[in-house]
């Protein structure tokens, strides 16, 4: 099983809060999780942005982010390139779904991924990510 995950999804792996317990559940189906640099760079950014807002210390932070490194490293996510179509195909969804569901381009832009990657599943604990996951196409549960 192939899947994509959203940066919601990431930082519950690394930083406790209500998801964390899904994300451990969902991890031990051991499936092949796609990582692109956009969803590392994503990662890093919501690991530190959680000191910014007061949830987690700096040091807190740096163990998250070598925590992550490690998984990366041992292979729980797997580094993929990201897909250069899935810049049009984020335009192609805005014009399509902006409208109706108020996606962001982030919103879009993981889904285009997890499209031009052949997903199967797109995990996410974003309401809007995962509204317009299933609008195209792509299974959202575990």
């Amino acid at each position: 099983m192939i899947v994509y995950v959203d940066t919601s999804f990431l930082i519950a792996a690394y930083v406790v809060d209500a998801h964390s317990p899904t994300v451990a559940s969902r991890l031990g189906q051991k499936p092949h999780i796609c990582l692109t640099p956009f969803s590392s760079s994503e990662a890093a950014n919501a690991i530190y942005r959680q000191v910014f807002i007061g949830r987690i210390s700096m040091a807190e932070a740096r163990h998250a982010w070598r925590s992550f490194e490690n998984d990366s490293a041992m292979g729980v996510w797997k580094p993929v390139a990201f897909p250069n179509p899935a810049w049009e195909a984020c335009a192609d969804l805005a014009l399509r779904y902006a409208p109706t569901l108020g996606v962001r381009t982030l919103d879009s832009l993981h889904v285009a991924c997890a499209l031009e990657l052949h997903s199967e599943r797109f995990w996410t604990f974003d309401d809007r990510q995962a509204k317009l996951a299933e609008a195209v196409g792509l299974d959202t549960r575990a």
